[in-house]
């Protein structure tokens, strides 16, 4: 299901993302569970417990896409999320808490310039003030809500309560080589790398490309170039951080004429926070000094702040059991990409089971895990409730 014909992208709030919710919730309801559509469009489906409002165990991920993306990242963890609900059923194993499975709401934060929207409403934590974002088309995100049948005036009832969850297990593919390099199916993840998200925005002056001296322009792209570079350049020499470039915008964008204005989009990423702190305070004057230096202006602003998470050691050793049990060997390993646990690590105990992916490739057509993988992961996700039923009243 995708928003265009030749390749899969389907961004939150459209109509490929809604008619995947409407597919998935028809699979929950299909296999007993009930549903229910949240303000800002995280799908859930609970399987009761003992009592019926017990706290719940949650298993899934997303079903947005970036452009152009693979098959499996955020989706396969919203379907193993139910397979697995769907295999207790079947073995007949009924944990006193209750099974839910959540379809989170815009991770990717491709349409707007935010991400971990869903999981963040859920956790408490959204500013409303997202609500008043836009996307390039100038619709801003609540707008996108009311289109899909959803009332962001409703979206303080998004969070949940202290105690409704008892943990949360993500899968998901790795999106790295590493498990691919040690011949293992599955990983453990011991913590998500933190992540900070910039929009720059170089301010020159457009002119004539043929009649404007070199020595008298104020070229925002010239600058920006520079600055790219220079973000590259501090993150090869900053063991522990990645960083890196995805968008450029251009204005006025034609062939004849010097560039005015530029945004561009920056992602810095580490385990360590401090780290990615002192390395963020070194991009600001980096920028500064090269817009300084070419007489234009920049404004940095931070459009997504998500400190680095540690996962439960609790959740994370029963997944070791749970391997262990199916006769496989888990490596453990950080995440560098960001998730939904990271959102929900506010509220409850997280972790996840990472799937090997081939090449390490993600966020591409490539993009691919192998039926055997997928269901050793399944296994080890039913392997793991039934261990916690044991051990939680």
């Amino acid at each position: 299901m995708s928003d265009e014909p030749d390749r899969l992208t389907r961004l939150t709030w459209g109509p490929a993302w809604l008619e995947a919710v409407g597919l998935v919730r028809g699979w929950m309801e299909e296999a007993g569970l009930a549903t229910r559509l949240d303000a800002i469009g995280n799908l859930v489906g609970r399987r009761p417990g003992r009592p019926p409002a017990a706290p719940a165990l949650v298993l899934g991920s997303h079903l947005d896409t970036v452009i152009d993306a693979g098959r499996f990242d955020g989706v396969l963890g919203v379907l193993l999320g139910l397979a697995a609900v769907e295999e207790v059923a079947a073995h007949g194993l009924d944990p006193s808490f209750a099974l839910e499975v959540v379809a989170f709401a815009d991770e990717e934060g491709v349409r707007f310039p935010c991400a971990l929207t869903g999981s963040r409403a859920m956790a408490g934590t959204l500013d409303p003030a997202v609500l008043g974002l836009e996307d390039r088309s100038g619709t801003s995100l609540a707008e996108a809500l009311r289109a899909c049948g959803l009332d962001p005036a409703a979206l303080a009832g998004c969070a949940r309560k202290p105690g409704e969850m008892l943990g949360y297990l993500e899968a998901h593919i790795e999106q790295g080589p590493v498990l691919e390099h040690e011949g293992a199916a599955l990983g453990l993840v011991t913590a998500i790398a933190g992540a900070t998200r910039l929009e720059v925005v170089v301010e020159g002056t457009a002119g004539h490309a043929g009649t404007v001296p070199m020595r008298l322009r104020r070229d925002a792209l010239a600058a920006a170039a520079e600055m790219v570079l220079a973000v590259e350049r501090l993150a090869r020499g900053t063991e522990g951080v990645v960083a890196t470039v995805g968008r450029l915008d251009v204005l006025p964008g034609a062939v004849n004429t010097i560039p005015g204005r530029v945004r561009f989009t920056v992602d810095l990423r580490s385990a360590d926070d401090g780290l990615r702190t002192r390395t963020l305070d070194e991009l600001r004057a980096s920028v500064a000094a090269i817009a300084e230096r070419r007489n234009l202006t920049v404004r940095l602003v931070t459009v997504h702040e998500a400190p680095a998470v540690a996962s439960e050691p609790r959740l994370v050793n029963a997944l070791a059991r749970a391997c262990a049990r199916r006769g496989l060997s888990a490596p453990r390993l950080t995440s560098g990409a960001g998730h939904d646990a990271m959102a929900i690590a506010t509220i409850a105990p997280v972790a996840m089971l990472f799937v090997r992916c081939r090449g390490g490739i993600s966020h591409d057509p490539a993009e691919h895990a192998t039926p055997a993988d997928i269901q050793a992961a399944l296994a080890v996700l039913v392997e793991t409730i039934s261990l916690l039923s044991e051990e939680l009243p």
